[in-house]
């Protein structure tokens, strides 16, 4: 499965509110650090309830682009808070309903707790077997594929989709040939620590809803 992806962010300004009136005021609540399966990030969840969750002046709906410049319609939650902003895909872009999938904030971590920044050797620790991640600098470079473990994504269901990155910068002497392009790396493969290879993304994603027809391609 490939997952689509993407991310943005929110920075709030403060309302002075009458005294009177400040136990009226309902503010709308931040994201939860650890994200599970459920609620507004179930597979039944929609643009409505993440405007009533996280509030309407917290939410921007509009057209984002993925990998290879694909564009497709996504609820940005925090858009302007680098640190908080969540970005919410539909399988029905008509109705912005069916979650397709959520692209997690720096700020959280999945209920095994991957978060952004961890680097290989923490990942691997977490899922307790080595794994594989794809080459890096194409579009679909970074992802990793856990067949054993604890981050081994159930065949059907809720998954999370861990792609990483090396740093920017590194020495011209390295030869990176071994971990470009479209090939196969193991976690055990020593350049990946030499070019601190890191999480760069965690998506939270659902298949095709079978309660929606099969799309025509």
């Amino acid at each position: 499965m490939i997952a689509r992806i993407s991310l943005l962010a929110l920075s709030l300004a403060l309302i002075a509110v009458p005294t009177v009136a400040k136990d009226k005021v309902k503010a709308a609540p931040d994201a939860p650090r650890v994200v599970s399966c459920d609620g507004v990030f179930g597979p039944k969840s929609s643009d409505a309830l993440v405007r009533e969750t996280f509030g309407e002046d917290n939410v921007e709906t509009g057209t984002v682009y993925g990998v290879e410049g694909i564009e497709f319609l996504a609820t940005t939650v925090y858009p302007d808070d680098p640190e908080r902003v969540m970005q919410f895909s539909w399988w029905d872009e008509e109705k912005l309903e069916y979650l397709s999938s959520v692209e997690l904030a720096p700020s959280q971590e999945t209920p095994a707790g991957v978060r952004i920044g961890m680097s290989v050797e923490e990942v691997e620790a977490i899922n307790g077997e080595p794994f594989t991640i794809g080459g890096f600098w194409w579009d679909y470079g970074g992802g990793a594929v856990f067949e054993k473990g604890a981050l081994a994504n159930p065949e059907t269901g809720c998954g999370f989709w861990i792609r990483f990155a090396p740093k920017d910068e590194y020495p011209e002497s390295v030869d990176v040939t071994p971990v470009s392009g479209e090939v196969t790396v193991r976690s055990s493969e020593p350049l990946l620590e030499t070019l601190d290879v890191r999480v760069q993304s965690i998506n939270l994603g659902y298949p095709w809803p079978e309660e929606l027809p099969q799309p025509e391609y």
